[in-house]
């Protein structure tokens, strides 16, 4: 791909800006550590859900959608769509309830909820477990993407783009903290709108592809095209819309889509100036992320049918690619070499963005739970705020070096995501039941992490050498199954098994957090002089449900209006609006 001078002017541009905001930044992140991690927890809900969105608008993500899209359709999308009915669990029932609890990050809760030393444990080995280990991955995923990205576009190697993309990404984000995470976030959000959308539109109007209605009547496009997926085809019905739908969404535990919220959007949720403000960045947040970005991916990923269709077509046109990082998700990037000089250079420094705004956000977490989860609580705890926010600065450097070594051994997007779905099976149910559950204790979530590790290891490596009903790839769906259903047995046995939180401990979390009260009435017998919330749980899971089916009928919407489906688009456009004013009306009424 040829990249002319007014591409690199405006990818020099790019990172100029992304560097000069971290500076600015810079000026109170290193006030102390709360500042350094929640931005003084008086940031604004626009700013807040722009964050949420950036985060997840990763390189990996159109990858990842890309791979998707080629292997089964545009239906197949339904392995993440679902997590929007978690997105709004917790936009409804969840955000308030984060805010109201004033933690410094989500790992802080569970010595806010469990007492004693399992409390103590879960903490400390969740810090090195989620934001080391977990983390980690997540990263090498994102740097793979780049790894791709701009192995097509500019010919690097594996290692200059994790050079160029790394040093400056951990400038910015050990300078400004989560607010320069924050502002940089916002800066790229549009960046990589404009670009995603301006590619699509470019690639489509390709003399190869003749415009929207040759796409989507080509022989190697028509059968992509169902947002359903065909009601008699069980072998793709079960994998791809009913396990999501049923099981995946609030039984998994996937970064972004926590069932109940945390990682980095409980973060922000925790820096927003209130509730309503946590409540708004949230639901901001599944609007954009749902509804509104995935249409330009997979209009790029259906044109990619059309000029490679098959991997040897990539294989052919990019003799450069290492051999182990050809897949389908590479085709996204494939397609990005057609565009002209300046659109290019757009599209370029908004894959840059995407793949910063994540790594930044990733980073800033993950030294969060290093520095107030691990060195603060465990190792110093009289250190000064300081040398914390020098700890918080050193971490986000290791944390992007191991990152960075383990993306030079990971191949494709969608195999990383299905093991970090099946290493979290079962253990959703624990983060939705935790606030409204009394007899919830930490041997809970300590039983469940382990046996869901246990369990995705034997599924991924062991169980089918050992030649004992081998599970067929189609049928791949029966490891989160079983994951799920060993996982959820063995927490429930645990918990009725072992001793509840002390009465002291649960009362103190009842009375800060002010959950709905139904779960917790039998403690509450013993209390008769403690005031009951009453709560608006009904009202909120109904809010949750009307959103979700505005949310789905924006985003089937959007797909007919592209398909030229009149009378569809126009039922999906009419069922948004509609469930858009009940929500807003629903939101003003929640306390």
């Amino acid at each position: 791909m040829h990249i002319s001078i007014i591409d690199w002017v405006i990818i020099v541009l790019f990172f100029v800006v992304s560097l000069l905001i971290g500076v600015i930044a810079s000026r109170t992140a290193g006030k102390n550590a709360k500042e350094f991690f929640l931005s003084g927890r008086n940031m604004p809900w626009w700013l807040l859900g722009v964050s949420m969105v950036a985060t997840t608008f990763s390189a990996d993500t159109p990858n990842l959608v890309t791979d998707i899209v080629r292997k089964n359709g545009v239906s197949g999308n339904w392995v993440w769509w679902a997590f929007l009915l978690t997105g709004m669990l917790t936009v409804f029932v969840y955000a308030k309830l984060w805010r109201r609890s004033e933690v410094t990050t989500d790992l802080e809760f569970y010595e806010l909820r469990y007492g004693g030393k399992g409390a103590a444990f879960l903490r400390a080995f969740r810090a090195v477990y989620l934001g080391v280990f977990f983390n980690v991955v997540i990263m090498a995923t994102v740097s793979l993407a780049a790894i791709k990205i701009f192995g097509v576009m500019l010919g690097l190697s594996s290692w200059e783009t994790l050079l160029i993309v790394s040093v400056v990404t951990v400038f910015y984000s050990s300078l400004g903290g989560l607010k320069g995470v924050l502002l940089t976030d916002f800066f790229q959000f549009f960046f990589a709108m404009a670009g995603a959308f301006g590619a699509a539109i470019y690639v489509v109007g390709l003399p190869e592809i003749g415009g929207l209605n040759n796409l989507l009547t080509h022989p190697n496009v028509v059968g992509k095209l169902n947002i359903i997926p065909d009601f008699s085809d069980w072998n793709l019905l079960i994998p791809l819309f009913i396990m999501p739908l049923a099981v995946q969404w609030w039984a998994t535990w996937y970064p972004g889509a926590e069932p109940g919220g945390g990682g980095y959007i409980a973060q922000r949720m925790l820096s927003a100036k209130n509730e309503k403000n946590a409540i708004g960045a949230t639901l901001l947040f599944n609007i954009t992320h749902y509804a509104i970005r995935p249409w330009p991916w997979i209009i790029i990923a259906l044109s990619s049918l059309v000029l490679f269709p098959q991997l040897s077509d990539m294989q052919e046109a990019f003799p450069n690619i290492e051999e182990g990082k050809l897949g389908d998700d590479l085709a996204y990037s494939a397609m990005l070499t057609f565009l002209p000089s300046g659109l290019a250079g757009v599209v370029l420094a908004s894959l840059i963005a995407a793949v910063m705004s994540t790594l930044s956000t990733h980073l800033n977490w993950g030294s969060s739970y290093v520095v107030n989860d691990f060195y603060s609580r465990f190792i110093k705890p009289q250190a000064s705020d300081k040398e914390l926010v020098a700890v918080g600065r050193i971490s986000t450097v290791g944390l992007m070096v191991l990152a960075a070594l383990l993306a030079t051994v990971l191949s494709n997007a969608l195999e990383a995501f299905n093991i970090l779905l099946q290493i979290g099976a079962g253990t959703g149910l624990i983060f939705i039941l935790r606030w409204f559950w009394w007899r919830i204790n930490a041997y809970t979530e300590i039983s469940a992490m382990i046996v869901s590790f246990i369990v995705a290891i034997y599924f991924e490596s062991i169980h089918n050498k050992l030649g004992f009903w081998p599970i067929p790839d189609e049928m791949a769906y029966l490891k989160l199954v079983f994951g799920v259903s060993l996982t959820t047995l063995t927490w429930v046995a645990v918990t009725l098994l072992t001793k509840p939180e002390d009465d002291k401990v649960l009362l103190s979390f009842y009375r800060k957090v002010r959950p709905a009260s139904w779960g917790w009435k039998k403690l509450l017998a013993k209390y008769p002089d403690e005031k009951e919330e009453v709560g608006q749980l009904p009202m909120e899971i109904g809010l949750m449900l009307i959103a979700s089916i505005m949310v789905y009928a924006a985003l089937f919407a959007a797909g007919f209006w592209i398909y030229g489906q009149v009378i569809a688009a126009s039922t999906a456009t009419l069922i948004a609006i509609i469930g858009g004013f009940l929500v807003f009306r629903g939101w003003k009424k929640m306390r």
